[in-house]
């Protein structure tokens, strides 16, 4: 599922943003709802789930700890 979002975690991105974080939650979304873009009636609550996507992949990412990474 979702093959197309890229692993954001060090070595692989050593510098994601929140936008990269939001792009990813926006796929998963879609591929979760079967929607690319919602009906207007279904707009607030896609919405509302790309921004609790985005939320948890960030603090998932801060909580992270990747062996050998750099600190």
């Amino acid at each position: 599922m979702c093959r197309s979002i890229k692993t954001l975690r060090p070595p692989f991105t050593e510098d994601a943003t929140e936008e990269d974080m939001a792009a990813a939650a926006l796929q998963y979304v879609r591929k979760v709802s079967g929607f690319r873009q919602p009906a207007p009636h279904n707009a607030e609550a896609f919405d509302e789930a790309v921004a609790a996507v985005t939320e948890a992949t960030v603090a998932l990412l801060e909580k992270l700890q990747v062996r050998g990474a750099k600190a």
